[in-house]
């Protein structure tokens, strides 16, 4: 394989407007997230970004930032454009797409994503850890994937991903249930198809992105990891990465 590494990063969230300049320890949001990408060492990084004010601080901080359309319709959408203009040859066959707000996540997480992908009918990787904390298990917000690890094993095939917990427990809440980290890693031709497919009916009920590889017959495999990154997405997630990142720093 020989990845690259695509962020995207765009000012227009609304529960956080400007997140990814948004100041933690010194450095903008996505420097902090392009600095983890690099320390992965699973290829080169770039930002796709949707404005220049993004560009500009990866840019002064050392990094690469390819400006995409502001009007792409998500993230993938973005990776891709920004991974075709970059390269257009296509020597990279897989694509790491990395959200522009974990800043706190484990450079090992990244490198645990191309795993799956040691098996060469595997379309898209990504990765989950185990749900530890029971108020987890029901809540809508954390995304759950339905996957059967065997014994020993770190890697699994995606069944369903939902909003719901799945599995069913059936009354043992000592059964694993497994938090979904949005991090994938496409084969190239992959993240080509994924993005030329419309909306699926699924996707669009549990507002969840993969569930359209999956209608379309797409593989995923799951990679195991031991934490769970902080994504932020609101002014207390902020707080938070600043008192984790100002703790790692001090």
């Amino acid at each position: 394989m020989n990845p690259i590494v695509a962020i995207p990063a765009r000012l227009s969230a609304t529960r956080l407007p400007n997140k990814p300049l948004a100041e933690i320890a010194g450095e903008p949001m996505i420097v902090h997230v392009w600095r983890r990408a690099c320390e992965a060492d699973a290829g080169p990084v770039v930002v796709a970004s949707a404005e220049t004010e993004i560009a500009e601080v990866v840019t002064a901080a050392g990094g690469t930032a390819v400006l995409t359309d502001a009007g792409l319709p998500s993230g993938s959408d973005r990776v891709h454009r920004a991974v075709e203009q970059i390269d257009p040859d296509g020597a990279h066959d897989v694509v790491v797409n990395l959200q522009g707000d974990l800043p706190t996540i484990d450079p090992e997480s990244i490198r645990a994503s191309l795993r799956p992908l040691a098996e060469p009918e595997v379309d898209i990787a990504t990765i989950a850890a185990r749900i530890g904390d029971p108020a987890e298990r029901h809540d809508p917000n954390v995304v759950k994937v339905a996957t059967a690890f065997a014994s020993g094993s770190t890697t699994a095939r995606a069944l369903y991903f939902s909003r719901s917990a799945v599995p069913w427990d059936g009354g043992d809440a000592g059964q694993p249930l497994y938090h979904h980290i949005g991090l994938y890693a496409y084969r190239r031709e992959a993240l080509r198809r994924f993005v030329s497919l419309p909306p699926g009916l699924l996707e669009q009920r549990e507002r969840l992105e993969q569930l359209r590889a999956l209608e379309n017959g797409m593989r995923i495999d799951v990679g195991l990891v031991d934490t769970v990154p902080l994504g932020v997405d609101t002014p207390a997630d902020l707080a938070k990465a600043r008192d984790i990142l100002a703790a790692q720093a001090g």
